[in-house]
């Protein structure tokens, strides 16, 4: 039997406590019983940032603005790859208008710019929209 997995709850931001072999079965918030891990991607706020980015899961963020032509042609394709990552890798948008702050802290310059972190610590950036191939080929080269 391996390590549990401690993952944050996209909902509440409580952390919890997944054994490795349950991660396929849709596990349930300890806090406020909704669904932790998702199969699309799940907004992320200025708020939630500190708790989300934690847990064994690795969290690929999306960097958008409502604005902006390729982030909006990008949204298909991440919606894409949340459904394809789930249990593997949790995915998550924020929109750098409504969170610019949050933005300016992790020093974007450009969007669509995508951030994985890893245990709490950002380990790759990607700026720019690609196809679902590319972004799955450069998730690998991380790792995911």
């Amino acid at each position: 039997m391996s390590d549990p997995f401690h993952i944050p709850c996209p909902h509440c931001n409580g952390l919890n406590r997944i054994p490795a072999e349950r991660l396929g079965d849709q596990p349930k918030c300890g806090r406020c019983k909704a669904e932790v891990l998702l199969n699309k991607p799940f907004e992320l706020k200025q708020g939630d940032y500190a708790s989300q980015i934690k847990g064994d899961l690795p969290l690929l963020v999306d960097v958008w603005a409502d604005w902006c032509g390729p982030c909006k042609s990008f949204a298909p394709v991440f919606e894409q790859a949340a459904a394809q990552l789930a249990g593997k890798c949790r995915l998550a948008k924020l929109d750098s208008e409504a969170n610019q702050q949050l933005s300016a802290q992790l020093g974007i310059r450009s969007i669509p710019s995508l951030i994985l972190f890893k245990n709490g610590r950002e380990v790759a950036r990607q700026s720019g929209a690609f196809p679902l191939p590319q972004l799955m080929s450069w998730l690998r080269s991380q790792g995911i």
